[in-house]
């Protein structure tokens, strides 16, 4: 399979700056594999598509505020940095991206916020744009957690192109958010309100909660053609044995067991055992699914309408099919639907 199958011609207007008023309320869009058949729907009328020992798998990772603008010690220069992942909470270590980084060395210091409340140097290259950080702070962990969080913002992706807003702060979160580690939201968790849970729960449908911590490997572009060079970052995942249960409960019942995002769908594909089962597991996936592929736990899956080249479209392609995902991303654009994080939804059955 090429990189190049994957593009389609998505007009920029059709990509969601806000989130629907309501979360349950965008549009669905509802592909059947075994018909061909499309369907327009709105998001909350996903719970007819559900019935009692049915089970919906979540990603309950929590978006922390990722993206922090500080300056450069002497010349003062304007510095985007964006916080991946903690690496030693005792010695205020980050593993971070900065921005320009041609500018940024080893040994430089970095202010942030109104009279450089925090100060932090740079040890170690990473990558050509990462760099790992010394955060210089002496008061208790707690206070720097706070510090360090009350000066970033929440983490849009770039073709989101505008300010961050005050409501981001909620509605780039899931409702069910709980273990914080992610820097980017596991959008089709998005429009579950309250009481739509709720009304699924009243049918007898089951839930399950794993964690992918959403890294920024989600939206690097692929720069090969050939789809099997490409490598995935690796994203910390974790699924308890709870969980495991019930998802191995649908699968035994032959229900409908639902991945609620590619993220679960990575996870559940990074734990399987040779009877498609999933088993307990903490540790970390570069999983990269691609057309084609066969999935051994979902039967049924939701998913936003993703960007062209995205490895988020490739994998819905790989499970709902590469014609007919490719034509309804085309009846998407004709009828246009939103795309992208704050986009609208398919479910594909």
């Amino acid at each position: 399979m090429k990189l190049s199958k994957f593009k389609y011609k998505l007009p920029e207007e059709l990509i969601a700056l806000h989130p629907t008023h309501n979360r349950d309320e965008s549009r669905l869009m509802v592909v059947n594999r075994a018909t061909g058949k499309i369907e327009h729907k709105i998001f909350k009328d996903l719970i007819n598509y559900f019935d009692n020992d049915d089970v919906l798998i979540f990603n309950d990772t929590k978006v922390f505020p990722a993206r922090l603008y500080g300056n450069k010690e002497k010349t003062g220069a304007e510095i985007e940095v964006f916080l991946l992942r903690e690496l030693n909470q005792d010695q205020r270590l980050w593993d971070v991206l900065v921005d320009p980084a041609r500018k940024i060395r080893i040994g430089n210091k970095l202010y942030f916020g109104e009279d450089d409340a925090l100060v932090a140097e740079v040890i170690d290259n990473t990558t050509s744009r990462g760099r790992t950080l010394r955060f210089l702070y002496d008061g208790p962990y707690e206070d720097f957690k706070k510090t360090l969080y009350g000066l970033g913002e929440t983490p849009l992706p770039k073709f989101i192109k505008r300010e961050v807003e005050p409501e981001d702060s909620e509605r780039y979160q899931t409702i069910f958010a709980q273990n914080e580690g992610a820097v980017a939201a596991p959008t089709a968790g998005l429009h579950f309100s309250r009481e739509l849970l709720k009304r699924l729960e009243i049918k007898g449908a089951h839930f399950a909660y794993i964690t992918l911590h959403v890294g920024l490997g989600n939206f690097r572009s692929v720069d090969v053609e050939d789809l099997t060079k490409h490598k995935m970052d690796s994203e910390q995942i974790l699924i308890s044995e709870n969980a495991a249960n019930i998802i191995n409960q649908g699968k035994d019942k032959k229900k409908r067991v639902c991945a609620v995002g590619t993220t679960v769908m990575r996870t559940l594909e990074s734990s399987v055992s040779t009877y498609g089962h999933v088993k307990p597991f903490e540790g970390w996936t570069n999983k990269f699914i691609f057309p084609a592929y066969d999935f051994n736990v979902a039967n049924c899956m939701v998913s936003n309408f993703h960007l062209p080249y995205s490895t988020l479209l490739m994998m819905s392609a790989a499970f709902g099919g590469y014609d007919l995902i490719m034509k309804a991303y085309k009846t998407a654009v004709k009828e246009k639907y939103r795309f992208g994080t704050y986009g609208d939804a398919m479910l594909i059955i």
